[in-house]
């Protein structure tokens, strides 16, 4: 697919190494015009690939950031209440006679979802996490994403002025509705293989080279299959990357004990840090080629 790989170069080129599979998810999203969600383990990159979007189309990355209480006013607009109170003080036994005037645009809160549809240029809109919101407002959601527009009592329908490129994200802590679901593309990001990775690593970990890159990116996938609570995502590998090489590690054998201290890196809890003793360590350093 010659758009495949167009956006698999053009991604790269942003530093983002995408598979094959989400480079014609992607593909799609733009041609089809559909939302695309992505779902996944927590720090696989989902995040990451709106941030990506954005550099290649030279766009804006719009981004609403979804948590439980989330509701329509903090994602879509808001009136200016102080300005408002502001103008009504000022006109002091006139009110009627600004009431048009404070609910007007001058005094409208651009939230990220207005923001979205009402730019002259097609966004990146960027919708994180959205299992984390509640279920009342992925319906409102669904509105949203079916007709690009919405209803604001005080100015009437704003349809919107381009459709953005929708990305949804999901780590999967609450199930998606079957109504949400059907309205979006759907792509599973998983970790990457030892070779993506290490791509990765060179493309955004400055004095990395390919002998190392493939070493840590071999390390952290044994490290990955032993029994953690949280297991180490494509992020918490750049910074121990990056910590490798700032200490000038060139070689993962030739540095054990530095390797063993750094995976504080990698490793998030107090149980895992435990469970990864030095033995632990060494024997997977011990499969490192």
């Amino acid at each position: 697919m010659k758009d495949r790989d167009q956006i698999t170069n053009a991604l790269a080129a942003s530093g983002y190494i995408a598979d094959a599979e989400l480079a014609t998810a992607i593909a799609l999203m733009q041609m089809l015009k559909r939302p695309l969600l992505l779902e996944g383990e927590a720090g696989v990159g989902k995040t990451e690939v709106a941030k990506a979007l954005s550099a290649v189309h030279g766009t804006e990355l719009i981004r609403l950031q979804c948590y439980e209480g989330l509701d329509q006013s903090s994602a879509l607009y808001e009136w200016n209440y102080q300005r408002q109170l502001l103008a009504i003080e000022a006109h002091r036994g006139h009110a009627e006679a600004i009431e048009d005037q404070i609910f007007s645009e001058r005094y409208l809160l651009e939230r990220p979802l207005l923001a979205a549809i009402r730019r002259d240029r097609p966004p990146v809109l960027l919708i994180d996490e959205i299992d984390r919101a509640d279920d009342e407002f992925e319906a409102f959601l669904l509105e949203l994403l079916s007709d690009f527009q919405v209803s604001i009592p005080e100015l009437g329908t704003i349809r919107a002025t381009t459709v953005p490129h929708v990305v949804l994200t999901s780590n999967g802590t609450r199930e998606l509705s079957d109504a949400l679901r059907r309205r979006c593309l759907y792509h599973y990001v998983d970790y990457p293989d030892v070779d993506r990775e290490a791509r990765i690593i060179l493309a955004r970990v400055a004095g990395a080279d390919t002998s190392l890159a493939l070493q840590i990116a071999r390390m952290v996938e044994g490290i990955r299959k032993e029994e953690l609570r949280k297991v180490p995502g494509v992020a918490e590998t750049l910074d121990w990357a990056a910590a490798l090489v700032g200490l000038d590690v060139r070689d993962l054998h030739d540095a054990p004990e530095t390797v063993h201290e750094t995976l504080m890196c990698l490793l998030k809890t107090h149980e895992d840090k435990a469970r990864l003793t030095r033995e632990v360590s060494q024997r997977l350093l011990g499969k490192v080629a």
